[in-house]
């Protein structure tokens, strides 16, 4: 890694040994969260760095200081209790809190991440405590060199950035948005292994629209409508050539941005610089792979079943989308597989030159696919869909509470005698159906995964796995293998390459348990899966500028991902008067 920061740099000895070169000592030592190891301080580094008589006593290892840790996190009354309660280890010590985090991962996902993130997200100036990362705004983008060049660390390789007006399902929340950056940051690190010392998060503060926020005095962010249009795409302009300036080799996961935006993002930039969306891409590359494991289920094959997508925003299109791909990949035409999908918003099916916007006209539905539907207005609604089309899957990414009722959940069990139904969106308060209700009303028969967590179902004496179709089994996967492959943008291939990955590695080590998705558990061995055959393919397009991987070599190109991956360990410290 080398030189990490003005202040702490990674070296290796004559014999190998990696060491930790500093430039701090006493005090400044203990308050920097990437130099600050606590109680595990030697008795001999005390006396070399100036600590001696600044901590106590007793030296402590790593493994014990978790532990300590963790019957304090468990103490806390609340999940905004114990989030706060890991956010403020994060700024104490990126070694502890990531060590408690992987020790813990699948108690603690929740946690950092969706759900309790999006309360945090609402409550974030309240919640506030120390700085994370940088806020670009029109106040500072006449400074955005500067910013860059004054961040604390030197060799930035991934951001995760949001403008804040979309997230989760709870909509526009302003400068509150940093949360989920922070938190899609730290899986990262701790699912698949890419170095803290490597990433930021960014809030692209544009101004919100929400009125409790403008007229609340403690609100952090800008006081200021959103910016829009020209003004708007002006500062992304801004923001993202001073990126390639600062960091050429960084990659950008664009995170959280309204529909209406969130494409035209995605389109303007993937080519000047590596980066992909989360909430399309991601959101469609994980739901594709959960469609795949639940056809395995089926004993059925991907293209033999009729799809209803209910949401036709950045989520709904973008599932849509990588299903459509998905459907192509395994010998439709596009049409074929256009004609088979149904993607549904508020106002009905999304069907071209009728209904369709800009961004929705890849997956909308020709008007001679319901001819001769019964229909009681001019375009079919959810419920006409799912009766006269008969689908075989049921896909949700609304955020409507208890869309999917009783009633057409009965018509999706009549319609096949397996359903897969799937209600994704996050929060947990906005899931279109909840599990137990969607196992009781289709007898057992459903096929079901979620956005957020929820337990597995007893039914009749028999227990159903619920699979949480959780972004984070593709997305560090996709951006750890754009870093290592120093990839010139991140492909669609690329993309539904890790939802193929996904599903194959659910096949090989839970085709037993008949499970959708792995355990959270296991979401590092997940990652270095998808980042081997996500890299493979930008090998062989010619997208990673890397000349000294075989494309070939699947195996070389897991134990690769694996040996690049950070762990969190205490390292020797070396004083140096500077960091050269």
């Amino acid at each position: 890694m080398g030189k990490l920061s003005h202040y702490f740099a990674y070296r290796h000895d004559a014999d190998g040994h990696g060491y930790l070169e500093v430039a701090l000592r006493g005090n400044a030592l203990l308050r920097l969260a990437a130099t600050n190891k606590g109680t595990a301080f030697s008795e001999a580094e005390r006396r070399k760095l100036g600590l001696e008589g600044m901590l106590p006593p007793q030296v402590c290892t790593l493994e014990q200081q978790v532990a300590r840790l963790y019957r304090g996190y468990c103490r806390q009354t609340d999940d905004i209790a114990k989030y706060q309660y890991l956010r403020a280890l994060q700024e104490r010590s990126e070694v502890r809190f990531y060590a408690m985090l992987q020790q813990h991962l699948e108690e603690m996902m929740p946690i950092v991440y969706t759900p309790t993130v999006g309360k945090a997200v609402q409550q974030y100036s309240d919640l506030y405590q120390a700085p994370r990362g940088i806020t670009v705004s029109s106040r500072n983008i006449d400074h955005i060199d500067q910013i860059l060049d004054d961040y604390p660390l030197l060799d930035v390789r991934m951001l995760v950035a949001t403008d804040s007006s979309a997230i989760l399902g709870i909509g526009d929340q302003g400068h509150g948005g940093l949360a989920i950056c922070i938190g899609k940051l730290a899986l990262y690190t701790a699912g698949a292994g890419l170095s803290p010392f490597h990433t930021m998060p960014v809030n692209i503060d544009v101004g919100t629209d929400r009125r409790e926020l403008l007229e609340d005095p403690d609100y952090l962010g800008i006081h200021e409508p959103r910016l829009r249009g020209e003004a708007y795409f002006e500062l992304l302009d801004r923001f993202v050539a001073a990126i390639n300036r600062r960091w050429p080799k960084a990659i950008i996961q664009w995170e959280d941005f309204a529909k209406d935006v969130a494409f035209k993002v995605l389109e303007r930039y993937r080519d000047s610089i590596a980066s992909f969306n989360d909430d399309i891409q991601g959101t469609g590359a994980v739901t594709l792979a959960g469609l795949l494991s639940a056809c395995r289920i089926k004993g059925e094959r991907l293209i033999d079943q009729r799809i209803v997508v209910v949401g036709a925003g950045a989520g709904g299109v973008g599932v849509a989308k990588a299903i459509q791909d998905g459907l192509v990949h395994e010998g439709l035409t596009r049409e074929q597989a256009r004609r088979q999908m149904f993607v549904v918003d508020a106002g009905g099916l999304v069907v071209e030159d009728v209904s369709a916007q800009g961004y929705q006209l890849v997956v909308s539905q020709f008007a001679d696919t319901y001819a001769d539907w019964q229909l009681s207005g001019e375009l079919p609604t959810l419920w006409e869909v799912v009766e006269q089309a008969q689908p075989t899957v049921l896909l949700g990414l609304t955020g409507v509470s208890g869309l999917f009722n009783e009633p057409l959940v009965r018509q999706m069990a009549r319609n096949t005698p397996r359903p897969v139904i799937f209600p994704l969106s996050n929060p947990t308060a906005n899931c279109e159906a909840i599990p137990l209700d969607l196992i009781h009303w289709t007898d057992g028969s459903a096929i079901v995964a979620t956005g957020s967590p929820f337990d597995d179902v007893e039914h009749e004496g028999q227990r159903y796995s619920v699979g949480q179709g959780n972004n984070a089994f593709v997305f560090p996967g996709i951006g750890f293998a754009a870093v290592l492959g120093r990839c010139r943008r991140i492909s669609d291939a690329m993309i539904i390459e890790s939802a193929f990955a996904l599903a194959d590695y659910t096949a090989a080590h839970h085709d037993a348990d008949a499970r959708i998705f792995p355990p959270i558990a296991s979401l590092r061995d997940v990652s270095v899966s998808v980042a081997a055959r996500v890299l493979a393919v930008a090998l062989r397009e010619r997208i990673a500028t890397r000349d000294d991987l075989d494309a070939g070599d699947l195996d070389a190109l897991q134990d690769y991902v694996r040996s690049r991956a950070w762990e969190p360990r205490y390292l020797p410290y070396v004083l140096s008067e500077s960091i050269a």
